[in-house]
């Protein structure tokens, strides 16, 4: 998920880490149809097809979070290259990080052989980005957008749910302006895509169906967020969830900064976060900024994780002035990332299965041993995510929860996978969830930033 780990050697870590049956499976359905169906030019960008776009009558404002704007279906395309797999397309309402109507797409994947009764997988991807051609929709209706190595895995990884029989579901999570890192915004939009897909004819789901919640990485923070805001955002389709399973996960994005300082691997995500901040919540960071700090950001604002500007061992002292030694010093940030903090927040009500591995120092050059922070998988924090975790215990949520011991954040998703694959299954079949609460060791403290004294 790096830069240096695009193209082929970041697909074929995937392929070994994931699983060589499932991108066998999704080649395999892509050859075929190569054979008979020339690569698809690519589709007009988000910002120029009018399809996510709304100027219609009534105004936004007047029309209630989850409603269907639009419609297409189009054929679900790997790599460019057309497959039998019909994606519904919906454009619906959603909401922002400050609380104003957007609109937002999803695409609803029906699979070749439906089962009796609906269910619904809805999967988060991973694509951590500043720009929108790296939108899973865009992906999926033939965008051809150089960023597609992590489509191309994560098509590999839906593929045995659809044939299962299982509806995928994918939102575009960070939404129409890309905005990412900005949790809530994932959670709402997560919520309103499975809102649009079950009132829409076009999806053959319905009030009632099933649906399952599953994320990893930047997938994970969508997936938390929109079961901790379902009881009171979306309360018809929390009565629906049967769990929700995520790994790699964020938890306190202000641990997260000081964690990754320094990082030879994560480090280049620091410009890349404050960035999806400021968007997000209008925020006007210039002020606090380096030159070289301003650079980066500047950089970095139409880039992925895949492509950002490479900053090895990047310190938070070379992007912020030194009269800001600290993100504490910095009010409107202290202010801004409280809100994304998911230890100051109400639990779900929903299983929960969460993986975390804490190689991090071994796997992604990330230090392990800052004061409060610990030892990750090199951009998440294994501390954090046992807080939650226990947090979650507390409340009454079965927490499923492990900690992969010397994995990184890429080779933690090889376990979490067919760990997630079994959970979800038997939490369709009605099954009860387990839990080992009692076993979670402790983790660091999820009490919000203060501002620092002057």
């Amino acid at each position: 998920m790096r830069t240096d780990r695009a193209g082929a050697a970041a697909i074929g870590r995937s392929a070994s880490r994931f699983g060589v049956r499932r991108i066998l499976l999704v080649l395999a359905l892509a050859a075929g149809c190569a054979l008979a169906v020339p690569a698809a030019q690519a589709a007009p960008t988000p910002e120029q097809d009018p399809f996510y776009s709304y100027e219609g009558k009534p105004r936004l404002r007047k029309i209630a979070p989850g409603t269907v704007l639009k419609t297409r279906t189009v054929p679900f395309h790997v790599a460019g290259i057309e497959t039998p797999i019909t994606a519904v397309q919906l454009l619906y309402r959603s909401t922002s990080a400050l609380g104003k109507p957007t609109v937002n797409v999803t695409s609803v994947l029906l699979p070749p052989v439906k089962l009796p009764t609906p269910i619904a997988l809805s999967y988060q991807s991973f694509y951590d980005s500043l720009n929108t051609e790296d939108d899973p929709s865009y992906e999926i209706s033939s965008g051809t957008y150089e960023g597609q190595d992590i489509a191309k895995v994560e098509s590999a990884l839906i593929t045995p749910a659809l044939l299962a029989g299982e509806t995928v579901v994918v939102p575009d999570t960070e939404g129409e302006e890309a905005d990412f890192s900005a949790g809530p915004v994932y959670g709402y939009n997560t919520l309103d895509s499975l809102r649009a897909a079950l009132s829409s004819p076009a999806t053959g789901l319905g009030a009632g169906t099933k649906i399952g919640l599953a994320g990893y990485s930047g997938g994970a923070i969508a997936t938390e967020w929109a079961a901790q805001e379902a009881p009171s955002y979306a309360p018809e389709i929390n009565a629906d969830l049967v769990g929700a399973a995520m790994g790699g996960v964020l938890v306190d994005p202000a641990h997260n900064l000081r964690y990754v300082e320094g990082s030879s691997s994560w480090a280049s995500i620091i410009p890349m976060s404050l960035d999806g901040l400021a968007r997000s919540y209008h925020l006007d960071l210039s002020p606090y900024l380096t030159t070289y700090g301003r650079e980066l950001m500047e950089s970095d604002q139409h880039k992925s994780i895949t492509n950002e500007t490479s900053t090895p061992g990047l310190t938070w002292s070379e992007v912020v002035k030194p009269e800001y030694p600290t993100p504490e010093s910095i009010p409107v940030f202290v202010k801004t990332a409280n809100k994304l903090n998911l230890g100051s927040v109400s639990a779900p009500t929903v299983p929960f299965l969460i993986g975390q591995g804490n190689g991090g120092e071994e796997f992604e050059g990330t230090p392990g041993n800052k004061p409060g922070i610990g030892p990750g998988d090199g951009v998440m924090i294994a501390g954090d995510v046992r807080s939650l975790a226990r947090q979650w215990c507390g409340a009454g949520v079965p927490v499923k929860f492990t900690e992969y011991q010397h994995l990184g954040h890429i080779e933690g998703a090889g376990p979490w996978l067919p760990e997630m694959e079994v959970w979800l299954t038997e939490r369709f079949a009605g099954l009860t969830a387990p839990q080992n609460c009692s076993e979670i060791a402790p983790g660091n403290s999820l009490a919000p930033m203060k501002k620092a004294r002057k």
